[in-house]
C-alpha cells in the first residue's frame, strides 16, 4: 500500500486512489464523497491529531485517524 490520508499534513492534497475497509465502512465513506479519484485536502487536525478534517467535493468533513488510515491516495 502506498501513502494513506492519515499521513497527510495540514494543507497537504491528495486524490482518492482506493479504500481498503470492510464492506460497511467503505460504503460509508463512498458516500461521503471518497471515490476513486476525488481530490482531498487537509485543513485541521485535532490538538491530539485526531479527528482530521478534510475537504472533500466543496465541503469539510472529519474522519478519525484510523478511517483516514483506510483511504490510499494516489
Amino acid at each position: 500500500m502506498q501513502m494513506t490520508m492519515d499521513e497527510l499534513t495540514v494543507g497537504q492534497r491528495g486524490a482518492v486512489k482506493a479504500i481498503h475497509a470492510p464492506k460497511q465502512l467503505k460504503r460509508r465513506l463512498m458516500d461521503m464523497g471518497f471515490t476513486k479519484g476525488v481530490a482531498i485536502e487537509v485543513v485541521k487536525l485535532a490538538p491530539m491529531g485526531d479527528p482530521i478534517e478534510v475537504s472533500v467535493r466543496g465541503y469539510h468533513l472529519c474522519l478519525r485517524r484510523a478511517e483516514a488510515r483506510k483511504i490510499e491516495l494516489r
